[in-house]
């Protein structure tokens, strides 16, 4: 009877996980590293813009560039004002002729540099930024990328959807050989 009993127990648990089987299986909750399911940010504050003459800049604007690039040539600059910040970007050439762009941002009556950036190929940012900004659903390929080196060594890549001229639609940051793509974009 005992037997009976037991190969009965047997049959039932074998019965119950079979049919727990054909259930519906949970999903393994995804790590706390794990990528975002979307690289496409939400679109940004707008900002007011405006040229400004590279005569026409503000002395202090003017002082912060060419501490970071000494003699470099400004070719054209923009005055941003978003969410009651203001910001420059300012463009030229280092003495050597290459291109250059720095970002300030006001604080406190003076500009700080935030960022240098230069416009490069798809294809010479590093492997696993390629691969970061590939692994979301609405992952694509940029019509144009921006690598931006940040004060702390972070360089951030900017990745431009096509037809999307006017900000980037991902970015992703690169710092000591880990890339990780932002769910917020940069304030400037």
């Amino acid at each position: 009877m005992r037997k009976q009993s037991c190969l009965k127990g047997g049959l039932m648990a074998g019965a119950l996980l079979a049919l727990a089987a054909c259930g519906k299986a949970e999903a393994p909750a995804a790590p706390e590293s794990a990528a975002p399911e979307k690289s496409v940010l939400a679109e940004g504050p707008a900002a007011e813009i405006s040229s400004v003459a590279a005569a026409d800049l503000p002395q202090g604007v003017r002082d912060a560039v060419l501490a970071r690039v000494p003699g470099m040539k400004i070719a054209e600059a923009e005055r941003k004002e978003r969410d009651g910040k203001l910001f420059y970007d300012v463009e030229g050439t280092r003495p050597d002729g290459s291109p250059v762009e720095l970002d300030l941002i006001e604080e406190a009556e003076a500009f700080r540099v935030v960022e240098m950036q230069r416009d490069i190929a798809w294809a010479d940012a590093p492997a696993p930024v390629r691969a970061a900004a590939a692994a979301p659903d609405d992952a694509f390929t940029p019509a144009r990328v921006i690598e931006s080196t940040q004060e702390d060594g972070t360089i951030v890549y900017e990745l431009f959807a096509p037809g999307k001229a006017d900000e980037p639609a991902a970015e992703v940051n690169w710092k000591d050989g880990k890339a990780v793509l932002r769910t917020e974009r940069n304030e400037y």
